[in-house]
């Protein structure tokens, strides 16, 4: 297990979460950060991506596109 240090208010307040009844020990505290952290991360790799689209989509409309060739991707497609 790792070795995890927290700043004094930390320590106190994630006691104080453990001495309410709300998690029953130091690692279920940890543990609840760290999925916090990861939806946060997830939130924001969501949001990149759709600036990105929404990016891409004004390129598109304004007509700064190539046209597709799907042999290139596929060259052993039935294109008919």
């Amino acid at each position: 297990m790792p070795n995890i240090h927290l700043t004094a208010p930390m320590e106190a307040y994630a006691r104080g979460l453990i001495e309410s009844g709300a998690y029953a020990n130091m690692s279920e505290v940890v543990r609840a950060g760290v999925r916090l952290l990861m939806e946060r991360d997830g939130a924001r790799q969501f949001h990149a991506l759709k600036t990105e689209l929404e990016a891409a989509r004004r390129e598109a409309e304004a007509g700064a596109f190539d046209d597709f060739d799907p042999g290139a991707y596929e060259p052993d497609a039935d294109l008919r």
